[in-house]
């Protein structure tokens, strides 16, 4: 029975405002404990001098981890090399995803096939991406061995083992598995753009090359921004590839942070400095990630 002065519909009321908050509730306990209390770990341990097979020397030392950072010329060389990293392979996997995504969207016999090859890549591992471009960088048995035999090059050619080469060469290996992620979006975004607002230019006199400029790419912005910036965070967090391609070599010419951090924690297990630097990494990430949103006025409109 309801109190004296109470609207008989309260408790209903309340009930239909809480539903959305019960409804997520699972949602944000998942995102707690496999979000925020990894993320917290990682923190705490940054703070701690912790070593596993040195357990009697677990200490808390402040910032020392982050001071001996600045010091690391291992983390400024690998931190460099990470964006030299993402800047190669965001730009040359968004001109040929958004060339890739230009040819497939158009009407031609064995376009579902086409497609079909297009995308397929993406859908193939890191690891298992390594091994196919491992057996063709081959100087043994891949292409450049065969390219020797016909007088190109030296079939003795050893891309991954040449400092002047290997970048190039790992660079290539991870085009063909990313360049589908920007054909896959742009072309999903592509078939939404109204065929009026192609008329409407071709009617006031505009091309093809004026179409594209003018109508095309500012439908395709926010897409754009979207998948540079998702694709900037994985290659920047890229480890199974060059892990398996180069192991950050040869003389740590493919160290990317986080494959130092990796190595760090196989080999010296110094799992305090290790999440000293993956914070660190964190925060840069964060940085740059709000800067560009910003930058670009993501989600403002066509």
């Amino acid at each position: 029975m309801a109190l004296a002065g109470t609207p008989p519909h309260r408790g209903a009321r309340l009930r239909r405002a809480l539903t959305p908050y019960t409804l997520i509730a699972p949602t944000v306990l998942l995102l707690a404990v496999f979000l925020v209390v990894p993320v917290g770990s990682v923190v705490y341990y940054a703070l701690q001098h912790h070593v596993v097979n040195e357990p009697y020397d677990d200490a808390f030392v402040g910032l020392d981890n982050f001071r001996r950072m600045f010091a690391d010329t291992q983390f400024w060389q690998s931190l460099a090399f990470s964006a030299k990293w993402v800047f190669a392979e965001v730009v040359l996997q968004l001109l040929l995803g958004l060339g890739l995504a230009l040819i497939v969207n158009e009407t031609f016999i064995g376009r579902a096939v086409a497609r079909a090859m297009v995308f397929s890549p993406w859908a193939v591992s890191g690891v298992l991406t390594t091994s196919i471009w491992m057996l063709l960088y081959n100087p043994a048995t891949g292409v450049f061995h065969y390219l020797g035999e016909a007088g190109i090059g030296d079939s003795a050619t050893s891309v991954l083992g040449n400092p002047g080469t290997v970048f190039s060469a790992a660079v290539v290996a991870e085009l063909w598995r990313g360049v589908p992620f920007f054909a896959i979006l742009i072309l999903a975004d592509l078939q939404s753009v109204p065929k009026e607002l192609y008329e409407a230019a071709s009617m006031d006199g505009a091309g093809r090359i004026r179409s594209f400029f003018h109508v095309t790419l500012p439908h395709l912005r926010d897409a754009i921004v979207l998948a540079t910036l998702l694709r900037s965070v994985w290659e920047f967090n890229n480890v199974d590839l060059l892990y398996t391609l180069t192991n950050g070599g040869p003389a740590g010419a493919t160290t990317s942070l986080p494959l130092y951090v990796a190595q760090l924690a196989r080999k010296s297990y110094d799992f305090g400095y290790g999440s000293a630097l993956t914070t660190a990494a964190f925060v840069i990430l964060l940085f740059c990630s709000v800067l560009y949103l910003r930058l670009s006025k993501f989600g403002g409109g066509k």
